[in-house]
């Protein structure tokens, strides 16, 4: 009888003493850029992400030391240190962009040390002089959020009286500066003044920085069970119905549909897909790189449904090497072949697969330049007409490696194929495969035509592409 009643007393005493349970985080160093006097904060999965809570506050011990003990329940905490907001977030070693810290909390006394390495933003831009912040807390109020927004004018935007159309991005961190950035940035405003100086008559691009710790939430309208989504309508109502208002009132911006574009990378392809599908009123144009399709798979349906309800252009990229058995590019000629049939013709969707590419903003980075220049032809180059390699779009990739893989809309016809030196002279022919692959071993690396023709020739089509 002892024995049980010290039992019971024993099991009513465990929850008193989780709750005297204690996490200790110490901050052994800081950077030695700090401002001196500003308070760290930790803001994270248990504290709602509150990046100035004062009941979170490090308390300063002594030097570079600071000390804070919290009661979280047990288990996978997140968080990150500021020095108040989010504009002031720790970065990684480089001044960039760092991910979330994880600890895995057992529910008992734990001390752990940590190192800040940087204040994100504060090592030296790599940003253009064209480049500036419209904001550093720009009010979203469909999220009821707020957010940093870039912008980056044309070189002439100053000296003329000229209006521009606009491009609409994601992960604004990542577009122009690599110092905010997570791995590297797309060197946009680069790439852009490089085209200018070539004759390109300019863009407007505008710029979100992604959330942290919402990213996912807001990058996709629909639910994944495991990791999270359902904001993405809302973000997507912020850039249409709160920020394009906004720039077209302050900025000399072309605010047509037919000269607004949106355009991401991964989850940011999902949502600007999204967007272009469910906005055809206001964009035409949409930049779809390596997106993450597999995050939600109700994307196909969505075009599916919704279907074609204006011009558009949808520029698709994808890389072999992204994960693993190429579902990166298998995933993105599925949503080439769910846009054609949605309505859109081949004249409005290009999508290439590269051997070499990866997920990374080096990649995306290399690809803009080609991406913007077909998407914004008229508008910001000039050209009336799409170039030559984009006249037919019969098979991809272009540039090509090992193979050619045709439409599938064109398979089925009886076609035969011949490949052609670029002064006509034939240089292999074949009838083409079920499968419509069209083998390129052996090719040197040039510029080619390749033509598909049915034997009584009434149908005809020719395309040039690039061997590498």
């Amino acid at each position: 009888m002892a024995r049980r009643k010290l039992l019971c007393l024993l099991l009513a005493l465990l929850p008193a003493a989780f709750a005297f349970a204690q996490l200790t985080l110490r901050i052994t160093d800081i950077p030695n850029d700090t401002p001196q006097g500003d308070n760290i904060y930790v803001a994270g999965s248990f504290n709602n992400w509150d990046p100035g809570n004062s009941s979170y506050i490090m308390a300063h011990q002594s030097g570079e030391t600071y000390e804070l003990t919290i009661n979280p329940s047990p288990g996978t905490l997140e968080f990150k240190f500021t020095r108040g907001s989010w504009q002031t977030v720790e970065g990684n070693a480089n001044g960039g962009y760092r991910p979330n810290r994880t600890l895995n909390y057992t529910g008992g006394p734990q001390t752990v040390e940590l190192q800040i390495l940087s204040w994100e933003g504060q090592a030296a831009g790599t940003a253009a002089e064209n480049v500036e912040v419209v904001s550093n807390d720009f009010y979203m109020p469909q999220l009821d959020r707020y957010r940093r927004v870039w912008i980056y004018l044309p070189p002439d935007y100053d000296t003329s009286a000229k209006d521009y159309p606009v491009l609409y991005m994601h992960d604004g961190q990542n577009v122009f500066d690599a110092a905010t950035s997570f791995s590297g940035e797309w060197e946009v405003d680069e790439s852009l003044n490089d085209l200018f100086d070539e004759g390109d008559k300019g863009i407007i691009v505008v710029a979100v920085d992604n959330g942290g710790a919402e990213r996912l939430n807001e990058y996709s309208p629909w639910v994944n069970p495991s990791y999270g989504g359902g904001q993405g309508d809302a973000y997507v109502d912020f850039i249409v119905e709160t920020l394009k208002p906004y720039i077209d009132e302050n900025y000399r911006t072309l605010p047509g549909r037919e000269a607004t574009g949106i355009m991401g990378s991964s989850m940011g392809g999902l949502i600007s897909l999204y967007a272009a599908i469910e906005h055809q009123d206001v964009f035409s144009k949409a930049g779809i790189f390596s997106a993450a399709f597999w995050f939600a798979g109700q994307c196909y349906t969505h075009v599916s449904n919704t279907g074609k309800q204006a011009d558009m252009r949808f520029y698709l990229i994808a890389g072999a090497q992204e994960g693993s058995g190429g579902e990166q590019v298998t995933d993105m000629n599925a949503m080439y072949n769910t846009l054609r049939n949605a309505g859109f013709s081949a004249d409005e969707v290009l999508a290439t697969a590269h051997a070499d590419g990866q997920h990374s903003e080096w990649y995306w980075a290399r690809e803009f330049p080609a991406a913007y220049q077909w998407l914004y032809r008229e508008q910001a180059t000039g050209q009336s007409e799409p170039s030559e390699d984009n006249t037919a779009i019969l098979a991809y990739p272009n540039p090509a490696d090992s193979q050619l893989q045709v439409r599938q809309e064109l398979l089925g016809k009886s076609l035969r194929y011949e490949l052609q030196k670029l002064d006509g002279s034939a240089i292999r022919r074949g009838r083409l495969r079920a499968d419509g692959i069209i083998s390129l071993k052996g090719l040197a690396s040039g510029a080619y035509l390749l033509v598909l023709y049915q034997n009584n020739g009434q149908e005809r089509y020719v395309q040039r592409f690039v061997k590498r």
